[in-house]
């Protein structure tokens, strides 16, 4: 047998394409080739599979060797292919049976002696394998995470020769044990936080329909205080949305614990982080920081003072809830459904509006540092509410409701919206009339506000699906002047300083 077919996986955004490796062996100068758009690291894998055959103790034929990663079209990084193209060849000289090929994939890399290495995104490999009815082959130390796509498809090896020992005696190797029960959850609880009631609220009414938010105040108040109180208001991941957030982290290097797979991520990248490290980037397309947040809270603190064009960026996704990063080589989508978060200062100094703090900002200065964020960008944010200085007296009073109360009213309010198909911030415009209907008086107010404040369409959406959850919240069929007045009362920051 001069030809060995078999399969690996590729990475592209969080998908794995199926990667079949084609490996012939013919007469001629002793050469080994690999073709079909190999970057760099994969062409350099004939070293390293040389070597890892010659140390196992197989013969590395002389002849002229020509691996093809079909399909050709499809970029290739890393050293994932490694074990696929070292077994390809000992299948082509006949050192291995290839016959059981056909049942398995193989994702890994090859040490110079032989031994198996990690690869990134071994979580969707084995979720496209799986759905294939093959067993994943890769190393021991992915196999925690392939185990979430279903422990007895896949098969795990330390070593070369182990594999071999799997094609010529089956069920050789071992499978992972199951998933280890994750970490409880050990958020910050939002009794800590003293007074704020109004703040308090747009935080409970934020986790209930999953509507962004906008917390405003002099510095010391509480706004990153309340904002790190939100993951624990939220309800558990359910297995799909904790399997789709456990993808996106299984491709970001050295960023994945399966002990917190099912932990709703909460990230809080500093305001000096570029566009790219927000979105993803790179030449082989990684994550960026609205990737990781997928189904979790992302805490933008110091939101003016982060460079306009990285908010900017931000603007496609709150809509759509995924990104797609485009490179000459081709384009990598990921899922990038997250809740925002956002604080920020009055104005420069930090003490407009504050009875305590003498503000020297004059109003061209104040202007400036608000125009920083685009009146789009500010468009798309639900709730926008002031986070005021409070009292001695409320800062030493009782404490406040703890997370596990809030969280209890928060779920009971999702529930009625998964009921009706989608969570509130949600709601295609097609269903607005149906989902949101108000009464002819409460319309007439809706528009006086709009006029008012200069709302955009967009916004009287907005302000609508923020009246829907706290009708929710309440428990109400249809939404009342109350919850209308109370969603108005959030957007009082579009009208400017």
């Amino acid at each position: 047998m001069s030809l060995a077919v078999l399969y690996s996986r590729a990475q592209t955004g969080v998908q794995a394409p199926l990667v079949t490796v084609e490996v012939h062996l013919a007469n001629g100068l002793p050469a080994l080739s690999i073709v079909g758009l190999p970057e760099t690291a994969v062409r350099e894998s004939k070293d390293r599979v040389r070597s890892a055959l010659l140390h196992s103790g197989f013969e590395f034929p002389a002849r002229r060797i020509t691996v093809n990663l079909a399909p050709a079209d499809l970029p290739k990084q890393g050293g994932r292919y490694d074990l696929a193209i070292a077994l390809g060849i000992l299948a082509a000289s006949g050192q291995v049976p290839g016959e059981a090929l056909d049942h398995y994939e193989f994702v890994a890399e090859l040490a110079l002696g032989g031994a198996l290495r990690p690869v990134c995104g071994a979580l969707p490999a084995a979720l496209a394998t799986t759905s294939q009815g093959r067993q994943l082959v890769c190393a021991r130390e992915n196999g925690a995470e392939a185990a979430l796509a279903g422990s007895d498809r896949v098969r795990l090896a330390g070593h070369l020769l182990e594999v071999c020992e799997q094609l010529r005696n089956p069920d050789r190797l071992p499978c992972p044990g199951h998933p280890a029960d994750p970490q409880p959850p050990d958020h910050p609880d939002l009794s800590d936080v003293r007074g704020q009631h109004q703040a308090r609220r747009a935080l409970e009414i934020s986790a209930a329909g999953n509507h962004s938010l906008l917390l405003i105040g002099p510095p010391g108040t509480g706004k990153t205080l309340l904002a790190s109180r939100l993951p624990g208001l939220l309800p558990p991941l359910d297995e799909q949305e904790a399997l789709e957030t456990a993808t996106v982290r299984s491709i970001s290097a050295g960023r994945f614990d399966v002990r917190h797979w099912r932990l709703r991520p909460f990230r809080t990248p500093h305001h000096t982080a570029s566009a790219a490290a927000l979105v993803g980037g790179g030449s082989n397309p990684r994550p960026g920081e609205i990737s990781l947040a997928h189904h979790g809270v992302l805490f933008l603190d110091e939101f003016p003072e982060f460079k306009r064009h990285v908010l900017e960026v931000l603007r496609e996704p709150l809509e759509t809830g995924s990104i797609i990063v485009s490179r000459a080589s081709g384009q990598a989508e990921f899922p990038a459904r997250f809740q925002l978060v956002a604080a920020m200062n009055p104005c420069p100094c930090g003490y407009q509006g504050d009875p305590d703090g003498a503000c020297r900002c004059t109003p061209e200065q104040v202007q400036r540092y608000r125009s920083r964020i685009s009146g789009p960008l500010l468009d798309r944010i639900d709730i926008q509410v002031q986070v005021p200085r409070i009292s001695w007296e409320q800062l030493n009073g009782a404490d406040g409701e703890s997370s596990a109360q809030v969280r209890t009213r928060v779920s009971s309010a999702r529930r009625c919206q998964q009921a009706r198909g989608q969570l509130n911030a949600g709601i295609p415009l097609n269903r607005m009339d149906c989902i949101c209907r108000l009464s002819t008086p409460d319309k007439a107010l809706l528009q006086k506000a709009a006029q008012r404040f200069r709302l955009s369409p967009r916004a009287v959406h907005r302000i609508l699906r923020v009246a829907r959850t706290i009708a929710d919240l309440d428990q109400k069929d249809d939404i009342q002047a109350p919850h209308l007045q109370e969603a108005i009362s959030y957007r009082g920051f579009d009208s400017g300083p």
